[in-house]
C-alpha cells in the first residue's frame, strides 16, 4: 500500500496560546492584524498547525527583544509563511553560549588571587566601568566576561601592572569591534543579501544557518592567526631593540 503523508498536528486556539506562551486574546489580536493565517474551520472551531505556532513564537521572540509591534508586523508580514521556523533557528543560534559567555560569580579575594596581587577594590571598579564585572555585594562580583577577565588576570600574573592590562582593554575592544563589523558586513552583503533578494528560498536556509554558525570560529581563527604573526614580529622588534641598546651601553 502507498505511504500516506503524516497528518499535521493541530491545536485549538487555547492549545495554541498555551504552547506559544500567550493569552488567547493576544492570539486573536495577532490574527486580526493578519500576522497569522486563518485556521482550518470545523464547524465553529478553528484548528491551527505548527506553522501558526512558529509564527507566534517568532512574534513573541521579536517583542521580547524589544521590537515594537509595528516593527514586528512589518517584518513578519513581509517574510514567507514557511520562514518562521528557520528565523527562530537563526535567532536561537545567535543566543547560544559561545556568543554570550555564561557569567561567573566569584569573591573579590578570589579574583585578586587569580592575578596574584593583593585585593584592590579600585581595580574591580575599573573593570566594572568596562562592563567586565558587576558588584553583587560586599564580598562577591559577577564576571560578565569571564574569559576576558581570566586572560587579563593571567597577564597580570606574568608581571604586567594591573592598570596597564586594564588600559589595554578599550584599545582591544575598539579595534576588534572594527574587525567584527567588517566580517559581519561582508557576510551580510555577500551571503545574506542575495538570499533576501531571492525571496528566502527554502533550500538555502541550511546554508545561511551554517554560515552564521561558522562565522565566529572562522573569524576568530583568522584574527588570532594574524595577531600571533603580528605579536611575534613586535616581540622580535622590541627585544632586538633592547639588546641593541644594551650593546651600545656596553661599548660606551
Amino acid at each position: 500500500m502507498p505511504d500516506h503523508p503524516p497528518v499535521p498536528e493541530e491545536f485549538t486556539v487555547d492549545e495554541l496560546a498555551a504552547r506559544a506562551g500567550m493569552t488567547v486574546r493576544n492570539v486573536r489580536a495577532y490574527a486580526s492584524r493578519g500576522l497569522i493565517e486563518a485556521p482550518r474551520l470545523e464547524g465553529r472551531t478553528g484548528y491551527y498547525t505548527l506553522e501558526h505556532l512558529q509564527r507566534l513564537q517568532l512574534i513573541r521572540e521579536f517583542i521580547d527583544r524589544g521590537y515594537t509591534l509595528a516593527a514586528v508586523e512589518r517584518a513578519v508580514s513581509r517574510s514567507p509563511r514557511t520562514s518562521a521556523g528557520h528565523t527562530l533557528d537563526l535567532l536561537r543560534l545567535l543566543d547560544e553560549p559561545h556568543h554570550d559567555p555564561v557569567p561567573e560569580v566569584m569573591s573579590r579575594d578570589a579574583l585578586a588571587a587569580l592575578a596574584g596581587v593583593p585585593r584592590d577594590d579600585r581595580l574591580i571598579e575599573a573593570l566594572g566601568e568596562f562592563h567586565l564585572v558587576k558588584w553583587l555585594d560586599d564580598e562577591k562580583v559577577r564576571l560578565l566576561q569571564p574569559t576576558v577577565v581570566r586572560a587579563g588576570a593571567a597577564a597580570v600574573a606574568l608581571g604586567l601592572d594591573p592598570n596597564t592590562v586594564i588600559s589595554l582593554f578599550p584599545l582591544l575592544a575598539t579595534n576588534l569591534r572594527e574587525i567584527a563589523d567588517a566580517f559581519v558586513s561582508k557576510v551580510a552583503s555577500e551571503i545574506f543579501q542575495p538570499f533576501l533578494d531571492a525571496g528566502l528560498p527554502e533550500d538555502e536556509w541550511p546554508h545561511i544557518l551554517e554560515a552564521v554558525e561558522s562565522l565566529l570560529p572562522v573569524a576568530s581563527q583568522v584574527t588570532l592567526g594574524i595577531f600571533r604573526s603580528q605579536l611575534s614580529e613586535s616581540i622580535d622588534r622590541e627585544i632586538g631593540q633592547k639588546l641593541n641598546e644594551l650593546g651600545a651601553f656596553d661599548r660606551a
